[in-house]
């Protein structure tokens, strides 16, 4: 079979492609698939996953802080025992003294070389606010401090610490209360709904 004889079969075969791949192609735009806006059933326990970066938001300090479980802190802060002391009249070693941190001013432990990071936090007390952001996150709270802890991220565990901590003081500031929750702000239309109701329904006479 000569050259000219395999040239033929070559363009048939080519052709015979183009022709699949068009008709492939035309298919598609004549008969694109679209899923349905509303599923046609419902799979029973099955939740629909939050959208992205809509996690819910953590309860403030003062709600943990409330129920915080004293002795869980002191368990806790062993993890701190390579760096910190909390008794009173401890010496600082690699971070500072912490008896009686509640409170105190930031970076003013006598006798302790602060970063400069803390330094800038001068005029600040650790108040129970502050020890919570500095204990979620040393590096989100000061950046640039020298300490290499990453953060407790579980909050009761850090408010059982911030707890513990308080105790570790010759003047204990008494805990925040647990904060009241907020209505659901559908729930108030409704209740003004049902009182404008209430209030047409007494102003009507009766036969």
């Amino acid at each position: 079979m000569d050259s000219f004889e395999w040239n033929k079969i070559f363009g048939g075969v080519l052709a015979g492609l183009v022709v699949v791949l068009g008709a492939s192609i035309v298919s598609d735009l004549m008969f694109a698939r679209h899923l349905p806006e509303k599923p046609g059933y419902v799979v029973a326990g099955v939740e629909e996953a939050p959208a992205e970066g809509a996690a819910e938001a953590e309860k403030p300090a003062a709600f943990f802080l409330a129920s915080a479980d004293v002795a869980k802190g002191e368990a806790q802060f062993k993890k701190c025992a390579a760096c910190h002391n909390a008794a009173a009249g401890g010496a600082n070693g690699t971070g500072p003294n912490l008896h009686g941190i509640v409170g105190a001013s930031i970076a003013a432990k006598p006798g302790f070389s602060y970063s400069d990071a803390l330094k800038g936090k001068g005029g600040e007390r650790w108040t129970f606010d502050n020890l919570w952001a500095w204990l979620k996150s040393p590096k989100a709270y000061a950046p640039g401090n020298k300490m290499s802890f990453a953060g407790i991220s579980k909050p009761e565990d850090r408010a059982a610490v911030i707890a513990w901590l308080n105790t570790q003081s010759a003047s204990p500031l008494p805990l925040p209360a647990v904060p009241a929750e907020e209505a659901p702000a559908e729930a108030a239309p409704a209740a003004d709904a049902s009182a404008e109701a209430a209030a047409t329904e007494e102003a009507t006479p009766t036969a």
